[in-house]
């Protein structure tokens, strides 16, 4: 098989020919390293490639397939990747700051363990912003990560390296964080799968300064993808105490239930989204409606939901505050527009940050009182389409000035929350330029996303978009 098509095959497909011998893991790896060594130079998504350790994995892998009798697991053989802000044993971790340009973990995290042990083969760390802060993704160790359907438009972020890897065929599974929308912003971006769990589904460790607000999981090319590797890393781990219990699911066989039935809502602005695109708002509506089609009660809402932004910055920005307060003194290793918001969030009284807490306590009143009604909630994923590289956030949408963050409205009510959120792509602008629509689920009910999200990728297909780079 060519090394082109092999670079493209979901874990799924290659997953299933690596057991029946059609393809080996040598040849995965060396197909989808081939790629990254081709394109990984215009789009910045690897920033460290552990290439060598990887194709030494795949002997093993190989070796282990041709013994009689050897058990394989469910990612045997299977390329992934990890985003800087995950640690990997061994393998440089910097958070994407020159603070931690050195660190060297002595362990992996909780899911990069669990896909290893599934049989994956890790081929290095993908880019971030500084400890998540922005939804672009650039950094003053590695620079700016490109969108491959438009190198001058951001991939989104936080996990913008590893968007950019997917969409553009640098392997199949990819591990991203999500604090405010930083796994479902960047698959908005750049037309692929990404899935943000119910809080704890996952294990995160070590905490995050977002600790609260951060999930870990899957962007894919297909929902499947997503599955697999939910279905290989959900459940309870010591090292975080907020995991969730629960016997083990198999997520890949949840997603073959219908929809009939289910009654979903759909909004464009949950009730204080300041602007939107005019192209994201069509493209969202006209997704939505595809639902009917998939036997669904579709209705339009106006939930009229007060904004939870300032109790969300309060308990986001000032996790990463307090993180990167012993470092004030090095001002040239911190990003401008970060040192200005530490330096406004450190000026914040103690009292606030715990009245932010009561307020997102308080605030779960209205998604609560929604989801008593409906079993989806369905928005555009972010407000706009991706926006020059460069930027930390839009200065505008629709001609409209905006400020920072207000161009997620979508995403990080849903931190707040801990439910389980995905996005699907669903369109692209005149421009070229993926659309996403968001998927929101009842708490812990990841698997009614998750079907609702392969129902949809089945009725309105994706995976053969893909952007011309070669």
């Amino acid at each position: 098989m060519a090394d082109a098509r092999l670079a493209w095959l979901s874990a799924t497909e290659l997953a299933g020919l690596i057991r029946k011998k059609t393809v080996s893991p040598v040849e995965v790896v060396g197909a989808v390293l081939a790629r990254i060594e081709a394109l990984n130079p215009r789009l910045n998504a690897f920033v460290t490639l552990t290439d060598e350790q990887a194709r030494r994995d795949a002997k093993a892998a190989e070796r282990t397939l041709m013994r009689r009798g050897a058990r394989l697991g469910p990612l045997h053989g299977v390329p992934f990747s990890v985003k800087d802000l995950v640690i990997t044993r061994g393998v440089r971790t910097t958070f994407g700051t020159p603070l931690y340009r050195d660190n060297v973990p002595t362990e992996d995290a909780p899911m990069v363990e669990r896909m290893k042990a599934a049989g994956g083969i890790m081929l290095g760390k993908t880019n971030t912003p500084t400890f998540g802060w922005i939804g672009a993704t650039h950094n003053l160790v590695f620079g700016i990560t490109r969108n491959p359907w438009n190198l001058e438009r951001t991939p989104g972020g936080s996990s913008g390296g590893a968007s950019a890897a997917a969409a553009a065929g640098l392997g199949p599974l990819h591990i991203g964080t999500d604090g405010g929308g930083s796994i479902r912003i960047p698959a908005a971006c750049t037309g692929i799968f990404g899935h943000k769990p119910s809080y704890g589904r996952i294990p995160t460790y070590p905490t995050s300064g977002a600790w609260s607000l951060s999930h870990i999981g899957p962007l894919t090319r297909t929902v499947a993808d997503a599955a697999l590797m939910l279905t290989v890393s959900a459940g309870p781990d010591e090292r975080d105490q907020y995991s969730l219990p629960g016997p083990p699911v198999d997520y890949v066989k949840a997603l073959r239930g219908s929809l009939k039935g289910l009654r979903v809502a759909y909004t464009d602005d949950l009730g204080f989204a300041d602007a939107v695109d005019p192209e994201v708002r069509a493209a969202c509506a006209k997704a939505a409606r595809a639902f009917r089609e998939l036997g669904c009660r579709l209705e339009e809402v106006t939930p009229r939901w007060p904004s939870p932004r300032e109790a969300w910055g309060e308990l986001f920005c000032g996790g990463i505050a307090t993180r990167m307060a012993p470092y004030l003194d090095r001002r040239a290793d911190i990003e401008p527009g970060l040192y200005r918001l530490i330096e406004a969030t450190l000026k914040n009284s103690p009292t606030k940050y715990v009245q932010a807490w009561f307020d997102r306590l308080a605030w779960w009143s209205h998604p609560r009182a929604l989801f008593e009604t409906y079993d989806l909630l369905l928005t555009p994923t972010i407000a706009c389409p991706p926006f020059p590289v460069g930027l930390d956030n839009p200065t505008e949408i629709a001609g409209k000035p905006v400020e920072a963050y207000a161009w997620i409205p979508f995403t990080y009510p849903f931190n707040m929350t801990g439910q389980p959120a995905a996005s699907v792509p669903c369109g692209f602008t005149k421009d070229g330029l993926p659309i996403g629509l968001q998927i929101v689920g009842r708490r812990f009910d990841d698997v009614t996303v998750l079907r609702a999200s392969a129902a949809f990728e089945r009725a309105r297909p994706w995976a053969h978009h893909r952007p011309v780079l070669d």
